[in-house]
C-alpha cells in the first residue's frame, strides 16, 4: 500500500512525512488551491529535502517519489516546473486531453473525478495506463472543483477498477476512515491532503503518522 501526502508548503512538514514513511509527496502548483506553492519555493524546499536525504531516510525505506499537481497548465509550463523542481511525476487534475498525458509519457498520470460508473468507464478508457503505477487517480466528484475539498469519494466505483488497474484513491480520506477505504476498495495507493492538516498547507505530524499506519496495516 502506497501513501501519498499532498499539498506541502513547509519543509518541516515534508521532512516529517519522509521520516514517517510516506511513499509520495505532492506539491500543488494550481493557483486556485489553498495549498498552492510557487515553483521557486517548491524548488528550494525540495533542494533542502534532497540535501538532507541521507539523514532523513535513515528511518525510512527510501526517498519518496515527488509529484507536481497541475490543473490545466500548458505542457511547456508543466515540463518547466518539473525540471526546475526535480519532480518525478506530474499529476494532471484538470481537463487536460489524452494527448498531453501521452506526450509526458511515464512521467505523468491523470486524476479523474467521475460522478457515474459510465462516465468513469469512459475516462478510464481515455486516461488509465495499465502498465504504470499509479495507473490513474480516482478522486471525489465535486461540481466545479479540482480536488482537495475533503469530500469522500465513491469507494464502490473505485473498487470496480482496482482489480485491473493500479488505482490511487483520493477524496475525504482521514486517519479514521482510511482503513475502511482500503479494505473496501483495495487500491494500489491512497492520497490525502486536508485529512492530515491543522490548516490548509500545514500538516499535523500525529495525523500523518496515524494515517500512514492505518493505511499500511491493512492486508488483503
Amino acid at each position: 500500500m502506497k501513501v501519498k501526502i499532498c499539498g506541502f508548503t513547509r519543509l518541516e512538514d515534508a521532512v516529517t512525512a519522509v521520516t514517517l514513511g510516506a511513499d509520495m509527496l505532492g506539491f500543488n502548483f494550481y493557483k486556485g488551491s489553498k495549498r498552492y506553492i510557487t515553483p521557486e519555493k517548491a524548488a528550494d524546499l525540495i533542494h533542502h529535502l534532497r540535501h538532507d536525504a541521507s539523514r532523513i531516510t535513515h528511518h525510512a525505506s527510501r526517498f519518496p517519489i515527488l509529484v507536481g499537481i497541475f490543473v490545466n497548465s500548458p505542457l511547456d509550463e508543466v515540463q518547466r516546473i518539473m525540471a526546475l523542481c526535480g519532480l518525478d511525476l506530474a499529476q494532471l487534475c484538470g481537463d487536460e486531453p489524452p494527448e498531453m498525458l501521452h506526450t509526458l509519457g511515464d512521467k505523468a498520470f491523470k486524476a479523474i473525478r467521475p460522478s457515474t460508473l459510465p462516465q468513469a468507464q469512459t475516462l478510464m478508457q481515455q486516461f488509465a495506463r495499465p502498465a504504470q503505477q499509479p495507473a490513474i487517480l480516482i478522486d471525489a466528484y465535486q461540481p466545479g472543483e479540482y480536488g482537495g475539498g475533503g469530500q469522500t469519494g465513491d469507494w464502490a466505483l473505485a473498487a470496480h477498477f482496482a482489480s485491473s488497474h493500479a488505482i490511487m484513491l483520493a477524496g475525504g480520506l482521514t486517519p479514521e476512515n482510511v482503513g475502511t477505504a482500503v479494505t473496501q476498495t483495495h487500491p494500489w495507493g491512497v492520497d490525502v491532503a486536508s485529512g492530515v492538516e491543522s490548516a490548509p498547507g500545514v500538516k499535523d505530524a500525529q495525523k500523518m503518522a496515524q494515517f500512514i499506519t492505518k493505511a499500511k496495516e491493512i492486508r488483503d
